[in-house]
């Protein structure tokens, strides 16, 4: 086929690309360590690299030639060979983990740098252009976090945006907004933008001991959106686990009977919204996008009714027999919730409070707390993503992989929010991965660009391949086949010529 010719950029992603080291596996999926794959666009041709993330992690397990940093659903044990004072102080060393930084999950710009991402306090910079992996950067040097997202936001200046929780500290559990500057003042150049952090502001844990885990945020231009669900971390038993001998995957625990909370801060005033919403249990992963119309904060996220999504990929689950045996309990929704910020606080108790046209509800009650039901969009999609510059802001169009009754794409999809009409690419065999939206530079439309996808064949002798669509009417411009192998990932971004340029002078 043939790239448009303002294709030209680098697609980074990021994703588990190692399971067994010498003689040991990782048990689940998420654990394994993390490889870089890079498809760089120049002059209608692309150029294909992967290398592992050379981070601690990897060399301690490399040079030991097995397991020895926990992950979260893999705990790693000392050489029983060593003495028991050492094995003594390691069992105690574990009480607070510290947390590895095989980092896996997602690739995150801050300033003219990137940064491979997973969920810890620890992320490590990358050069884009060879993958070489870089210092190691520790959040908690500059903010109290022991855990943080791998899906910042960007606002208009290129500031990063994100959020971690702070366990315990001062006695207080409390999840923390933090700002990274996109550039650090003249005179300050040889420091890093991480000096310059500054906390936003935080939001107390309903429980001390039970934070929520999350995993993405929202944002509109006013407000942050943060979603509280009853799908927690066990502090106590996370201090216990490794003496235990149990995953800290297993302290992680979901009450269906209970709420989930929906916190808003306003940017300005870097406070919460002191009406309390929330709506039923749910368990998610990836927000979609948000906006503000008429009063209203309109978010759609993609949600699940259980927690079965992660047990699906321990590597026990993930056999030949796959596809058969690891079926949704619950398939995942993509679900709208609007939300009235501005009501007439002497509504009728039980009355609906949303007065733009949507399904979706928010009944005032009695105690003044607003209890929000949201309009279900579509099913089956995850792995969402938009045109980047529309975040935020009112939108018409989601990419994403569509799955069917089991968590492997096979599909990628186009839903268009509006008329609900879906469009598909799908081949026999194929599995492809997150779509990444890569907007035309003289773009007048939203969906004005391309998709980009790697896709795997589902039988290992035949060699994957970089897909590009034409994101309006998701026909196929082209394809490069790589032939090496290559492994599902998890999330990427794609860096323009000129960004990659700026950032590797």
């Amino acid at each position: 086929g043939q790239l448009p010719t303002w294709l030209q950029g680098i697609l980074l992603r990021n994703g588990p690309g190692m399971h067994t080291i010498g003689d040991t596996k990782y048990n689940h999926w998420f654990d394994g360590l993390a490889l870089l794959h890079s498809f760089t666009f120049k002059n209608g041709e692309v150029y294909y690299r992967s290398k592992f993330l050379r981070s601690d992690t990897y060399n301690c397990n490399i040079e030991a030639n097995r397991i020895v940093v926990s992950e979260f659903g893999t705990m790693a044990y000392p050489d029983p060979c060593k003495n028991i004072f050492a094995k003594a102080f390691s069992y105690l060393s574990h009480t607070i983990p510290e947390f590895t930084d095989n980092c896996l999950i997602n690739i995150m710009k801050a300033g003219d740098d990137f940064y491979a991402t997973g969920e810890t306090n620890f992320i490590r910079k990358i050069n884009p252009q060879t993958l070489e992996t870089l210092e190691k950067v520790d959040y908690s040097k500059y903010v109290s976090v022991n855990l943080a997202t791998s899906h910042p936001h960007y606002d208009s200046d290129g500031n990063v945006l994100n959020m971690g929780t702070s366990i315990a500290d001062k006695g207080k559990t409390k999840y923390v907004l933090f700002k990274i500057p996109s550039s650090v003042p003249e005179k300050e150049k040889k420091k890093s933008c991480f000096k310059h952090l500054e906390v936003v502001c935080s939001v107390p844990s309903h429980s001390l001991l039970h934070p929520s885990y999350y995993h993405s945020f929202g944002l509109t231009e006013n407000y942050i959106i943060f979603i509280e669900q009853p799908f927690r971390l066990d502090i106590v038993k996370m201090a216990t686990a490794y003496i235990r001998g149990v995953t800290w995957a297993s302290c992680l625990t979901y009450n269906k009977d209970d709420k989930t909370w929906i916190h808003f801060i306003d940017r300005k005033t870097k406070k919460e919204v002191s009406t309390k919403f929330y709506t039923d249990a749910l368990v998610f992963f990836h927000h979609v996008n948000a906006y503000e119309e008429d009063g209203h904060i309109i978010f759609d996220l993609v949600a699940y009714t259980d927690n079965s999504l992660y047990d699906m990929f321990y590597l026990k689950n993930l056999n030949k027999d796959f596809e058969e045996t690891t079926k949704f309990n619950s398939i995942p929704t993509c679900k709208r919730f609007v939300v009235p910020l501005q009501y007439d606080k002497d509504a009728e108790v039980g009355s609906n409070l949303v007065r733009l046209a949507s399904t979706a509800t928010a009944v005032k009650e009695k105690d003044g707390n607003i209890y929000c039901q949201p309009e279900a969009l579509c099913e089956g999609i995850e792995l969402p993503r938009i045109n980047y510059n529309y975040n935020g802001k009112k939108y018409n169009y989601v990419f994403a992989t569509a799955v069917q009754w089991s968590p492997v794409p096979t599909k990628i999809a186009k839903f268009n929010i509006q008329t609900r009409e879906m469009l598909y690419w799908r081949e026999d065999n194929c599995w492809p991965s997150e779509p990444v939206f890569v907007p035309n530079p003289d773009a007048k439309e939203e969906d004005d660009g391309v998709v980009l996808t790697c896709v795997l064949k589902t039988d290992p002798k035949e060699a994957p391949f970089l897909l590009v669509l034409d994101a309006k009417t998701f026909t196929e411009l082209g394809r490069a086949t790589v032939n090496v192998e290559m492994h599902t990932d998890l999330h990427g971004v794609f860096i323009p010529e000129q960004v990659v340029k700026t950032g590797t002078e």
